[in-house]
């Protein structure tokens, strides 16, 4: 008598699609996440920085008053709490706003339009912080600062 294997052979079929299908998914999160996904994360990290330092470059300069030498004023600066999923932290150095950024591909700078009475431009913001500038003067010159609200104190 012949064994009869037929039986057999729709159960093996079925393993062997399922294999393929899993191969054919495996093969695809890895092309996925090895190249396409962190490109285009690093791309869209890289235009979200630029246009947070941008804004934030332009509300620092509408801070300053036109004419005004005795002033105190405080505004606030809305960021983005992360780009790219991680904290990131703007600074002034030389009147540029310059982000600085874990990941090396989000890269942003703007320089600041300001006045020539603005004597000094200090400080930073981090990306966790309630951001905020602060712009004080005297007939001596104004001074421009980049702080957190709660570095204030409670004033307003």
């Amino acid at each position: 008598m012949i064994p009869d294997d037929r039986g057999v052979t729709p159960a093996v079929g079925k393993a062997l699609e399922v294999g393929i299908v899993v191969l054919f998914v495996g093969a695809m999160t890895t092309a996925l996440y090895g190249g396409a996904v962190p490109d285009y994360r690093d791309a869209v990290g890289a235009e979200v920085g630029d246009r947070a330092v941008v804004a934030a470059a332009e509300r620092v300069e509408n801070a300053v008053p036109p004419a005004a030498r005795d002033v105190r004023t405080v505004h606030g600066v809305d960021l983005p709490r992360s780009i790219r999923g991680e904290n990131y932290r703007i600074a002034v150095e030389n009147r540029t706003l310059v982000l600085d950024h874990p990941a090396a591909a989000v890269d942003a700078h703007a320089r600041l339009a300001l006045p020539e009475r603005a004597e000094s431009v200090d400080g930073a913001w981090r990306s966790s912080d309630d951001a905020v500038v602060v712009v004080t003067g005297d007939r001596g010159g104004l001074s421009v600062e980049l702080t957190a609200r709660e570095e204030l104190r409670g004033e307003r």
